[in-house]
């Protein structure tokens, strides 16, 4: 088998001219050359790579075969100094919250004091970054502080989302084109990175969302995967997933053989006891944490996830393709998401044309009386779902959706690329069927906008 990808690092920073990230996105057409571009093919290189170093590991040691996994807090995993910096860098931010208590004055959405948190880590961040990072980056300052504030939530709309997860991973990728993070070992720093930084950063969030009550940002509402977060499912599903060596190819199906089962995540006992080691049931546990009632019915998504048969491999490769779909390729959550010279607004070379369909066609237009533009949608007109031009937050990479559980009407909650159709429990607690919004589910779509990739 051949190298898998890794993210370029830059060759040098002496002569490197950094540039202050700006706003590129303004509406659809610019979503379609954002998925062909060189920053695009970076994001996605990154998350790769942090995905399969999580990947539990085989290794033939006298003849036997033993398997090596990476759960958090795990043994095995030791933090190199770079790690370590920023762990607590973001240690120090977890701190700061409690140092700005919430407003105990009314209010309707989320707490304002929010504002005075962000503000305090705005005016600080060069301090904070110089604090904690070598002083030969120091003229990175420009690029890596838009990308790290940018991560914890907006202060204007005092929301947090999936593409402020986005902004983390795009400080940490550029931390890794800057050459912070060692990369001598395949994995290693990858593995530290995702266990270490990442799942701390998470902390830091899922603190900010308690203590400030913010609003999910641009949220699908029941109908998407989870209001704030997507990539802890991502290299959750990774941690579980059939063991590897270092030159297999990321295994598309099975488990682990002590894996727990996908069901797991409806029962809250079973996620109380796998939250500590498992990024996904971390996640999961956050969603018992702040919403009340029976699973199925607030989080329906990923009840119908819990239902595949065919492992955490599965899973985690409907993730992958999920995340493209959901959020690279969605104007509402990528439209902030800003360009400088480490995540460049330029065509990569290599790059396939971003293949058709219907929500990359009805994306929102910076003209919309234009006549001759097909499709053409008012910007900010999206369906009551909440998502451009799509019907559904039905992952539309995936086969059509099986027929619907007992107790939905004219749809499913299905994520399509379940095989196995999961039913719903009975309804109960006053819940009305017919108030469900129906979800058809959309034809699928293939791998992406470059096909090599998965």
């Amino acid at each position: 088998m051949g190298e898998f990808p890794v993210l370029d690092r830059l060759d040098g920073l002496e002569g490197h001219v950094f540039e202050k990230p700006v706003k590129r996105i303004h509406d659809g057409t610019d979503v379609t050359f954002f998925l062909t571009s060189t920053a695009y093919r970076d994001i996605m290189t990154f998350i790769l790579q942090l995905n399969r170093s999580v990947l539990p590991r085989k290794h033939d040691v006298d003849g036997a075969i033993k398997t090596t996994t990476w759960p958090l807090q795990s043994k095995d995993v030791t933090f190199s100094f770079p790690i370590q910096s920023i762990r607590a860098l973001l240690n120090k931010l977890i701190d700061l919250v409690d140092e700005v208590p919430p407003d105990t004055g009314p209010r309707r959405f989320g707490n304002i004091s929010f504002r005075r948190w962000s503000k305090l880590v705005e005016d600080q961040i060069d301090d904070l970054l110089a604090e904690y990072l070598p002083e030969e980056l120091n003229s990175a300052f420009v690029e890596l502080g838009p990308y790290l504030l940018g991560s914890f939530g907006s202060p204007q709309r005092l929301d947090y989302g999936t593409g402020h997860e986005l902004s983390f991973i795009a400080f940490l990728a550029c931390l890794w084109k800057l050459g912070f993070f060692s990369g001598a070992q395949p994995g290693v720093e990858e593995r530290s990175i995702v266990l270490g930084i990442f799942e701390l950063y998470l902390s830091l969030v899922r603190k900010l969302i308690k203590t400030y009550t913010l609003e999910p940002a641009g949220s699908h509402g029941v109908w998407g995967l989870d209001d704030n977060s997507f990539l802890p499912y991502v290299f959750g599903s990774a941690q579980l997933a059939p063991a590897i060596t270092e030159t297999d190819e990321t295994p598309i199906e099975g488990s682990l053989p002590d894996a727990p089962d996908s069901s797991s995540v409806t029962k809250a006992n079973l996620v109380d006891k796998e939250k500590d080691s498992n990024m996904y049931f971390s996640a999961i546990a956050f969603i018992y944490d702040v919403k009340r009632g029976p699973f199925w019915e607030h989080s329906p998504m990923l009840f119908d996830i819990s239902g595949i048969k065919d492992g955490w491999g599965k899973i985690n490769k409907g993730m992958i393709k999920m995340y493209n779909a959901e959020v690279l390729s969605k104007f509402p959550v990528v439209q902030h998401f800003p360009f400088g010279s480490l995540f460049r607004w330029e065509k990569d070379p290599n790059a396939k044309p971003p293949p058709s369909s219907t929500h990359a066609s009805s994306q929102p237009l910076r003209h919309p009386t234009d006549t001759h533009a097909p499709s053409a949608v008012r910007p900010g007109a999206y369906p009551s779902n909440g998502l451009a031009g799509s019907p559904s937050t039905a992952a539309p990479w995936a086969r059509p959706a099986a027929q619907a559980p007992a107790g939905f009407v004219n749809g499913v909650t299905q994520a399509p690329w379940a095989s196995q159709s999961r039913a719903a429990p009975p309804p109960r607690g006053g819940f009305v069927p017919s108030q469900r919004r129906p979800m058809p589910a959309l034809n699928e779509l293939s791998r992406g906008p470059n096909s090599s990739r998965p």
